[in-house]
């Protein structure tokens, strides 16, 4: 899995990837930072974060388009299913991969924190929890999204499939309150990724949130080995 690990890590930051996805969310966090911070004369990170769940959700689509897809395009697929090593090495491999470089991007919240705290007194637990908060996010649609690879060949598609749930995932309140149905809505408001979020955005580190993030992760890497192990069968 260290392997892999470090050839996933190395693919990224040999290619513009890295680069291209820091760059967006260096951009995009500092803008909110700005306008919530700075400009509001504000200590809290709140509004920063809420604001970033949108910005991650269409960005994790870019991380992880090439984790599979290529190989599958490249036919390299058939060398690393024959290779030593286990399925689920080889995706956990690759998510903790993807979920490295997104961990990096994150790291720019605490030089935020950093900042604020020369002019005021930030709540660090807030701050920490949101920390904990936007990594169990990342790490859950980071799974997804490499299930969505896992599937395709076409890293495109993996993108746009990745960015249309994304969609539908920024869309759940607003559908949540269109339909009159209640066992429906039921549904939907026990997988509104945004409600799970927010706790962690106002400081409130629940099991309930960290168990359904981690949840949704380890069903989507669970999905992604059964797809390669009926590959590697077939």
């Amino acid at each position: 899995m260290g392997a892999i690990l470090k050839r996933e890590l190395g693919a990224y930051f040999s290619s513009a990837t890295a680069y291209v996805v820091m760059a967006v969310y260096f951009f995009f966090s500092g803008l909110f930072f700005n306008f919530y911070c700075i400009s509001a004369n504000s200590s809290s990170l709140s509004y920063v974060y809420g604001n970033m769940f949108y910005i991650i959700l269409f960005l994790i689509p870019i991380i992880t388009m090439k984790t599979f897809a290529e190989e599958k395009k490249q036919k390299s697929d058939q060398a690393l299913l024959t290779a030593p090593t286990s399925l689920t090495e080889i995706v956990l491999g690759k998510f903790l991969g993807a979920f490295c470089l997104y961990a990096i991007c994150c790291c720019i919240f605490l030089v935020y924190a950093v900042v604020i705290s020369f002019f005021a007194s930030p709540e660090w637990s807030v701050i920490l929890c949101t920390f904990i908060g936007i990594l169990l996010l990342g790490g859950s649609l980071i799974a997804i999204n490499v299930f969505i690879s896992v599937m395709t060949e076409s890293m495109v598609v993996a993108a746009v499939i990745g960015m249309g749930v994304g969609l539908v995932i920024s869309m759940t309140n607003y559908l949540i309150s269109l339909i009159q149905v209640d066992w429906i809505k039921s549904i939907l408001n026990k997988i509104n990724f945004l409600s799970y979020y927010e706790n962690f955005t106002y400081g409130i580190l629940s099991i309930v949130d960290v168990v359904f993030f981690l949840s949704v992760t380890a069903l989507f890497l669970f999905f992604t080995v059964r797809v390669l192990e009926k590959r590697r069968w077939s």
